[in-house]
Protein backbone atom coordinates (compact mmCIF):
# COMPACT_ATOMS: atom_id res chain seq x y z
CA UNK A 1 0.00 0.00 0.00
CA UNK A 2 1.12 3.23 -0.83
CA UNK A 3 1.12 4.82 2.98
CA UNK A 4 0.79 8.55 1.83
CA UNK A 5 -1.58 7.92 -0.32
CA UNK A 6 -3.66 5.72 1.70
CA UNK A 7 -3.27 8.67 4.90
CA UNK A 8 -4.15 11.22 2.22
CA UNK A 9 -7.30 9.37 1.20
CA UNK A 10 -8.00 8.19 4.69
CA UNK A 11 -7.82 12.24 6.67
CA UNK A 12 -10.08 13.45 3.28
CA UNK A 13 -13.08 10.55 4.20
CA UNK A 14 -12.14 11.78 7.72
CA UNK A 15 -13.78 15.01 6.84
CA UNK A 16 -16.97 13.67 5.69
CA UNK A 17 -17.06 11.32 8.00
CA UNK A 18 -20.82 10.97 8.52
CA UNK A 19 -21.33 10.94 4.69
CA UNK A 20 -18.87 8.06 4.63
CA UNK A 21 -20.98 6.58 6.93
CA UNK A 22 -24.43 7.23 5.66
CA UNK A 23 -23.60 5.28 2.12
CA UNK A 24 -21.40 2.70 3.79
CA UNK A 25 -22.64 1.82 6.64
CA UNK A 26 -25.91 2.33 6.07
CA UNK A 27 -27.28 -0.17 8.25
CA UNK A 28 -26.72 2.43 11.24
CA UNK A 29 -27.17 5.28 12.72
CA UNK A 30 -25.93 8.52 14.46
CA UNK A 31 -26.00 8.89 17.96
CA UNK A 32 -24.11 12.23 19.35
CA UNK A 33 -20.89 12.42 17.77
CA UNK A 34 -20.57 8.88 16.62
CA UNK A 35 -22.23 6.75 13.72
CA UNK A 36 -23.36 2.94 15.08
CA UNK A 37 -23.54 0.11 13.54
CA UNK A 38 -22.88 -3.77 13.97
CA UNK A 39 -19.33 -4.00 12.25
CA UNK A 40 -17.79 -2.66 9.13
CA UNK A 41 -19.53 -4.94 6.56
CA UNK A 42 -22.96 -2.70 7.40
CA UNK A 43 -24.17 -5.53 9.54
CA UNK A 44 -27.16 -4.01 11.62
CA UNK A 45 -26.01 -3.86 15.16
CA UNK A 46 -24.49 -1.33 17.74
CA UNK A 47 -20.96 -2.59 18.32
CA UNK A 48 -19.12 -0.87 16.00
CA UNK A 49 -18.64 3.20 16.51
CA UNK A 50 -17.19 5.69 14.10
CA UNK A 51 -15.88 9.42 15.25
CA UNK A 52 -17.72 11.56 12.91
CA UNK A 53 -15.70 14.86 14.06
CA UNK A 54 -11.59 15.69 15.33
CA UNK A 55 -11.47 14.74 18.75
CA UNK A 56 -8.79 14.88 21.74
CA UNK A 57 -9.81 11.42 21.58
CA UNK A 58 -8.51 11.14 17.75
CA UNK A 59 -9.65 12.30 14.34
CA UNK A 60 -12.41 11.75 12.52
CA UNK A 61 -13.29 8.55 10.93
CA UNK A 62 -11.51 6.59 13.02
CA UNK A 63 -13.86 3.31 14.53
CA UNK A 64 -13.74 0.74 16.94
CA UNK A 65 -15.60 -2.54 17.19
CA UNK A 66 -16.49 -3.19 21.00
CA UNK A 67 -17.31 -6.37 20.39
CA UNK A 68 -14.26 -8.00 18.70
CA UNK A 69 -11.28 -5.13 19.45
CA UNK A 70 -10.73 -4.35 16.12
CA UNK A 71 -10.36 -0.90 14.84
CA UNK A 72 -9.56 0.41 11.75
CA UNK A 73 -10.16 3.80 9.28
CA UNK A 74 -12.42 4.67 6.37
CA UNK A 75 -10.29 3.37 4.36
CA UNK A 76 -11.51 0.00 5.72
CA UNK A 77 -14.76 0.32 6.01
CA UNK A 78 -15.07 1.10 2.02
CA UNK A 79 -12.71 -2.25 1.67
CA UNK A 80 -14.76 -4.41 3.92
CA UNK A 81 -18.80 -2.74 3.07
CA UNK A 82 -17.92 -3.39 -0.73
CA UNK A 83 -16.22 -6.64 -0.37
CA UNK A 84 -12.99 -5.52 -2.12
CA UNK A 85 -9.42 -7.34 -2.02
CA UNK A 86 -6.80 -4.88 -3.42
CA UNK A 87 -5.95 -1.85 -2.21
CA UNK A 88 -6.36 -0.58 -5.79
CA UNK A 89 -9.76 -1.00 -5.79
CA UNK A 90 -10.50 0.22 -2.44
CA UNK A 91 -8.38 3.75 -3.36
CA UNK A 92 -10.59 3.74 -6.71
CA UNK A 93 -13.79 3.94 -4.88
CA UNK A 94 -12.90 6.13 -2.06
CA UNK A 95 -11.90 8.75 -4.86
CA UNK A 96 -15.28 8.14 -6.92
CA UNK A 97 -16.67 9.13 -3.71
CA UNK A 98 -14.81 11.96 -3.34
CA UNK A 99 -15.38 12.70 -6.50
CA UNK A 100 -11.42 13.08 -7.16
CA UNK A 101 -8.97 12.40 -10.27
CA UNK A 102 -8.05 8.91 -10.81
CA UNK A 103 -4.20 7.83 -11.12
CA UNK A 104 -2.57 7.83 -13.93
CA UNK A 105 -1.93 3.73 -14.53
CA UNK A 106 1.14 3.75 -14.21
CA UNK A 107 0.85 4.92 -10.64
CA UNK A 108 -1.43 2.60 -9.43
CA UNK A 109 0.95 -0.17 -10.49
CA UNK A 110 2.92 0.82 -6.70
CA UNK A 111 -0.40 0.71 -4.82
CA UNK A 112 -0.90 -3.05 -4.38
CA UNK A 113 -0.47 -4.87 -1.53
CA UNK A 114 -0.45 -8.63 -2.15
CA UNK A 115 -2.50 -8.66 -4.61
CA UNK A 116 -4.65 -12.24 -4.98
CA UNK A 117 -4.90 -13.58 -8.63
CA UNK A 118 -7.76 -12.93 -10.43
CA UNK A 119 -10.00 -16.05 -10.05
CA UNK A 120 -7.73 -17.40 -8.04
CA UNK A 121 -9.30 -19.63 -4.77
CA UNK A 122 -7.29 -16.93 -2.52
CA UNK A 123 -9.64 -14.39 -3.90
CA UNK A 124 -12.65 -16.12 -3.55
CA UNK A 125 -11.69 -16.72 -0.16
CA UNK A 126 -11.38 -13.14 0.65
CA UNK A 127 -14.60 -12.23 -1.21
CA UNK A 128 -16.34 -14.63 1.14
CA UNK A 129 -14.53 -13.22 4.39
CA UNK A 130 -15.39 -10.19 3.31
CA UNK A 131 -19.75 -10.66 3.00
CA UNK A 132 -21.81 -11.30 5.76
CA UNK A 133 -24.83 -13.34 6.81
CA UNK A 134 -28.12 -13.57 4.48
CA UNK A 135 -30.89 -13.22 7.27
CA UNK A 136 -32.56 -10.00 7.20
CA UNK A 137 -30.81 -8.91 3.50
CA UNK A 138 -31.22 -9.23 -0.06
CA UNK A 139 -30.49 -12.90 -0.33
CA UNK A 140 -33.12 -13.63 2.03
CA UNK A 141 -35.43 -11.74 -0.04
CA UNK A 142 -34.18 -12.88 -3.06
CA UNK A 143 -34.68 -16.98 -1.80
CA UNK A 144 -38.32 -16.24 -0.06
CA UNK A 145 -39.82 -14.45 -3.78
CA UNK A 146 -38.69 -18.41 -5.00
CA UNK A 147 -40.54 -20.17 -2.39
CA UNK A 148 -37.03 -20.70 -0.08
CA UNK A 149 -38.08 -19.86 3.52
CA UNK A 150 -36.66 -22.02 5.79
CA UNK A 151 -32.80 -20.93 5.48
CA UNK A 152 -31.59 -23.82 8.14
CA UNK A 153 -27.71 -25.39 7.41
CA UNK A 154 -27.10 -22.30 4.75
CA UNK A 155 -24.63 -21.17 6.74
CA UNK A 156 -22.51 -21.30 3.02
CA UNK A 157 -24.41 -18.36 1.64
CA UNK A 158 -23.52 -14.52 2.64
CA UNK A 159 -24.36 -11.65 1.29
CA UNK A 160 -22.31 -8.81 -0.33
CA UNK A 161 -24.15 -5.58 -0.98
CA UNK A 162 -21.90 -3.73 -3.42
CA UNK A 163 -20.24 -6.90 -5.25
CA UNK A 164 -17.80 -6.00 -8.62
CA UNK A 165 -19.27 -6.96 -12.04
CA UNK A 166 -17.39 -6.75 -15.02
CA UNK A 167 -19.15 -7.62 -18.52
CA UNK A 168 -15.94 -8.37 -20.06
CA UNK A 169 -12.50 -6.45 -20.48
CA UNK A 170 -13.57 -3.80 -22.49
CA UNK A 171 -16.30 -2.80 -20.08
CA UNK A 172 -16.24 -0.53 -17.10
CA UNK A 173 -17.09 -1.94 -13.29
CA UNK A 174 -20.49 -2.41 -11.94
CA UNK A 175 -21.39 -3.05 -8.28
CA UNK A 176 -24.92 -4.73 -7.74
CA UNK A 177 -25.91 -6.87 -4.20
CA UNK A 178 -24.63 -10.06 -4.46
CA UNK A 179 -25.53 -13.20 -2.55
CA UNK A 180 -22.09 -15.46 -2.33
CA UNK A 181 -22.26 -18.99 -2.00
CA UNK A 182 -18.71 -20.66 -0.50
CA UNK A 183 -17.64 -23.86 -2.47
CA UNK A 184 -15.72 -26.01 -0.12
CA UNK A 185 -13.51 -29.01 -0.37
CA UNK A 186 -13.93 -32.44 1.63
CA UNK A 187 -12.18 -30.94 4.59
CA UNK A 188 -14.26 -27.66 4.74
CA UNK A 189 -11.82 -25.59 3.05
CA UNK A 190 -12.39 -23.09 0.86
CA UNK A 191 -11.26 -23.31 -2.65
CA UNK A 192 -13.92 -21.14 -4.64
CA UNK A 193 -16.79 -18.73 -4.64
CA UNK A 194 -19.89 -18.19 -6.40
CA UNK A 195 -21.76 -15.06 -6.87
CA UNK A 196 -25.14 -14.14 -7.81
CA UNK A 197 -25.90 -10.58 -8.79
CA UNK A 198 -29.24 -9.31 -7.48
CA UNK A 199 -31.86 -6.93 -8.45
CA UNK A 200 -32.95 -5.07 -5.39
CA UNK A 201 -35.79 -3.34 -6.79
CA UNK A 202 -37.08 -6.78 -8.31
CA UNK A 203 -35.79 -9.04 -5.61
CA UNK A 204 -34.70 -11.23 -8.75
CA UNK A 205 -31.32 -11.54 -10.51
CA UNK A 206 -29.71 -8.73 -11.84
CA UNK A 207 -30.60 -7.41 -15.25
CA UNK A 208 -27.15 -8.04 -16.47
CA UNK A 209 -25.56 -10.38 -19.39
CA UNK A 210 -24.35 -13.28 -17.13
CA UNK A 211 -25.66 -12.69 -13.21
CA UNK A 212 -24.03 -16.12 -12.26
CA UNK A 213 -20.40 -16.76 -11.96
CA UNK A 214 -17.50 -18.97 -10.44
CA UNK A 215 -14.53 -18.52 -9.20
CA UNK A 216 -11.73 -20.56 -7.88
CA UNK A 217 -10.84 -24.49 -7.80
CA UNK A 218 -14.09 -26.09 -8.12
CA UNK A 219 -13.47 -29.61 -9.66
CA UNK A 220 -14.75 -32.06 -6.80
CA UNK A 221 -15.99 -29.66 -4.31
CA UNK A 222 -19.31 -28.03 -4.11
CA UNK A 223 -21.20 -25.19 -2.25
CA UNK A 224 -22.15 -27.65 1.01
CA UNK A 225 -25.63 -27.51 3.29
CA UNK A 226 -25.74 -29.04 6.06
CA UNK A 227 -22.88 -31.85 7.35
CA UNK A 228 -22.14 -34.96 4.93
CA UNK A 229 -22.84 -38.10 6.70
CA UNK A 230 -23.81 -41.90 5.55
CA UNK A 231 -26.74 -40.19 3.65
CA UNK A 232 -26.85 -36.94 1.21
CA UNK A 233 -28.05 -35.55 -1.99
CA UNK A 234 -26.35 -33.82 -4.72
CA UNK A 235 -27.60 -31.62 -7.18
CA UNK A 236 -26.42 -28.64 -9.94
CA UNK A 237 -28.04 -25.47 -8.68
CA UNK A 238 -28.39 -23.34 -5.52
CA UNK A 239 -31.84 -22.77 -5.77
CA UNK A 240 -32.51 -26.18 -7.35
CA UNK A 241 -30.99 -28.17 -4.05
CA UNK A 242 -32.53 -25.75 -1.58
CA UNK A 243 -36.30 -25.84 -2.71
CA UNK A 244 -35.69 -30.12 -1.88
CA UNK A 245 -34.23 -29.15 1.40
CA UNK A 246 -38.10 -26.94 1.68
CA UNK A 247 -39.15 -30.46 2.30
CA UNK A 248 -35.86 -32.17 3.75
CA UNK A 249 -34.28 -29.84 5.74
CA UNK A 250 -32.26 -32.34 7.37
CA UNK A 251 -30.63 -34.15 5.19
CA UNK A 252 -27.10 -32.75 4.05
CA UNK A 253 -27.04 -31.74 0.50
CA UNK A 254 -24.61 -29.89 -1.69
CA UNK A 255 -24.90 -28.19 -5.31
CA UNK A 256 -21.99 -28.21 -7.64
CA UNK A 257 -23.02 -25.53 -9.93
CA UNK A 258 -23.12 -27.19 -12.93
CA UNK A 259 -23.82 -30.67 -14.44
CA UNK A 260 -20.42 -31.15 -15.53
CA UNK A 261 -19.31 -30.82 -11.65
CA UNK A 262 -22.27 -32.07 -10.42
CA UNK A 263 -20.58 -35.44 -12.14
CA UNK A 264 -17.58 -35.24 -10.77
CA UNK A 265 -17.80 -34.06 -6.84
CA UNK A 266 -15.78 -36.09 -4.52
CA UNK A 267 -17.61 -38.88 -2.68
CA UNK A 268 -17.03 -38.48 1.23
CA UNK A 269 -15.84 -41.33 3.07
CA UNK A 270 -18.90 -41.79 4.75
CA UNK A 271 -21.16 -41.88 1.83
CA UNK A 272 -23.36 -44.87 1.53
CA UNK A 273 -26.39 -43.65 -0.30
CA UNK A 274 -26.68 -40.73 -2.49
CA UNK A 275 -29.44 -39.07 -3.78
CA UNK A 276 -29.13 -37.61 -7.39
CA UNK A 277 -30.66 -34.17 -7.66
CA UNK A 278 -31.11 -33.76 -11.67
CA UNK A 279 -32.47 -31.32 -14.02
CA UNK A 280 -34.68 -31.95 -16.58
CA UNK A 281 -32.41 -31.51 -19.52
CA UNK A 282 -29.85 -33.38 -21.23
CA UNK A 283 -27.03 -31.95 -19.43
CA UNK A 284 -28.64 -33.30 -16.28
CA UNK A 285 -29.03 -36.69 -17.75
CA UNK A 286 -25.39 -36.88 -18.69
CA UNK A 287 -24.65 -36.30 -14.86
CA UNK A 288 -27.32 -38.54 -13.33
CA UNK A 289 -25.61 -41.66 -15.70
CA UNK A 290 -22.05 -40.57 -14.68
CA UNK A 291 -22.76 -40.59 -11.16
CA UNK A 292 -24.23 -43.83 -10.86
CA UNK A 293 -21.77 -45.09 -12.48
CA UNK A 294 -19.22 -43.53 -10.43
CA UNK A 295 -21.07 -44.71 -7.29
CA UNK A 296 -21.92 -47.96 -8.11
CA UNK A 297 -18.48 -48.65 -8.69
CA UNK A 298 -17.52 -47.23 -4.95
CA UNK A 299 -20.06 -49.42 -3.47
CA UNK A 300 -22.83 -46.24 -2.97
CA UNK A 301 -26.38 -46.68 -3.68
CA UNK A 302 -27.41 -44.14 -6.01
CA UNK A 303 -31.45 -43.19 -6.10
CA UNK A 304 -32.20 -40.40 -8.87
CA UNK A 305 -34.87 -38.02 -7.53
CA UNK A 306 -36.43 -36.41 -10.58
CA UNK A 307 -38.63 -32.95 -10.49
CA UNK A 308 -41.92 -33.05 -12.87
CA UNK A 309 -40.85 -29.48 -14.56
CA UNK A 310 -37.33 -27.99 -15.37
CA UNK A 311 -36.23 -28.59 -11.27
CA UNK A 312 -36.82 -28.87 -8.13
CA UNK A 313 -37.41 -24.86 -7.68
CA UNK A 314 -39.96 -24.46 -11.08
CA UNK A 315 -41.67 -27.34 -9.51
CA UNK A 316 -41.79 -25.73 -5.66
CA UNK A 317 -42.64 -22.03 -7.42
CA UNK A 318 -45.32 -23.54 -9.89
CA UNK A 319 -47.23 -26.61 -7.80
CA UNK A 320 -46.38 -25.92 -4.26
CA UNK A 321 -44.35 -27.16 -0.96
CA UNK A 322 -47.09 -29.83 -0.77
CA UNK A 323 -47.03 -31.09 -4.17
CA UNK A 324 -43.33 -31.12 -4.13
CA UNK A 325 -42.95 -32.73 -0.56
CA UNK A 326 -45.24 -35.36 -1.74
CA UNK A 327 -43.05 -36.30 -4.95
CA UNK A 328 -39.81 -35.91 -2.78
CA UNK A 329 -41.95 -38.87 -0.31
CA UNK A 330 -42.22 -40.76 -3.74
CA UNK A 331 -38.79 -41.14 -4.75
CA UNK A 332 -36.75 -41.53 -1.54
CA UNK A 333 -36.04 -44.76 0.85
CA UNK A 334 -38.98 -45.30 3.82
CA UNK A 335 -36.36 -44.69 6.51
CA UNK A 336 -35.41 -41.72 5.13
CA UNK A 337 -39.01 -39.97 4.98
CA UNK A 338 -39.13 -40.39 8.65
CA UNK A 339 -35.40 -39.22 9.17
CA UNK A 340 -35.43 -36.16 6.90
CA UNK A 341 -38.62 -35.44 5.70
CA UNK A 342 -40.53 -32.24 7.30
CA UNK A 343 -44.17 -32.66 8.26
CA UNK A 344 -46.60 -30.95 6.86
CA UNK A 345 -47.78 -27.96 8.57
Amino acid sequence: MARQDASDLAQSLGRQAEAVCRHYLSSGRREGGYWLVGDARNTPGRSMYVRLKDSPKGPAGKWTDAATGEHGDLLDVIRESCGLVDFKDVADEARTFLSMPQPEPEARQHQRQSPAPHGSPEAARRLVHMAQPIYGTLVQAYLRERGITDLRGTGSLHFHPRCYYRPDEHSPTETWPAMIAEVTDLDGKITGAHRTWLDPRRRDKAPIDTPRRAMGDLLGNAVRFGIGGEVMAAGEGIETVLSLRQVLPDMPMLAALSAAHLAAFLFPDTLRRLYIVRDNDPAGDGARDTLIERANEAGIEAIVISPELGDFNEDLRVAGLDSLRAAAQAQIAPQDVARFMALAA
